[in-house]
């Protein structure tokens, strides 16, 4: 969806999906470790966080290179299978808010996916868009570009909140659960 971009990117910025002050359960070391999402390709990551530095659930932290203000490094990538209960309950409701913090990049995507093979659109590997609202989206961005999530839902009939279907298309992407990779960047296989 948004230009399929093939280069690895680092995450810039992430939200806190979970704050363990005493660290994971079972770890050897006893360290404050936080569970991130990154906000450009959604990466799960596993970070220490400076000492003193007081996160929450939700707070946004910048991780990329340079001085960082709460996050003393960034200890590995994460599955969906390695975060924590806590975090995958909040993928729910950081994604979308992640996702309206950059509604015209999302949009953008909107204007811009096309095929993915011979018998497959890239906005069909949404959850719930089918022939018929994927006909209904490419006939109303070729009369106008869409500007907003207000402006698709408006212009095509009976399309879920645009927010949940590329939340709900992110979850699967972040579960492993697909065989193209277009809004997330695979851990571990090889991406579209």
């Amino acid at each position: 969806m948004p230009e399929f971009e093939r280069k690895e990117e680092l995450e810039e910025y992430a939200v806190v999906l979970d704050y363990l002050p005493t660290g994971k359960s079972g770890s050897a070391k006893s360290e404050p470790v936080t569970v991130l999402l990154g906000e450009n390709k959604f990466t799960l990551l596993e970070a220490v966080p400076k000492p003193g530095a007081e996160l929450k659930v939700g707070d946004r932290v910048y991780i990329g290179k340079g001085d960082r203000d709460k996050i003393a490094l960034i200890r590995s990538r994460l599955n969906y299978s390695e975060i924590t209960e806590g975090s995958r309950n909040e993928l729910q409701h950081l994604i979308p808010e992640i996702i309206g913090r950059n509604e015209q990049k999302f949009v953008d995507a909107f204007n811009k996916a096309g095929p993915i093979n011979i018998r497959e659109h890239a906005l069909e590997l949404l959850p719930g868009i089918g022939k018929k609202h994927l006909q209904a989206i490419i006939k109303a961005r070729e009369e106008k570009p869409f500007e907003s999530f207000a402006d698709i839902s408006q212009r095509v009939p009976l399309l879920q909140d645009p927010i949940k279907l590329l939340t709900d298309r992110i979850i699967v992407e972040l579960k492993g659960e697909s065989r193209f990779y277009l809004l997330t960047r695979p851990y571990g296989k090889p991406h579209f």
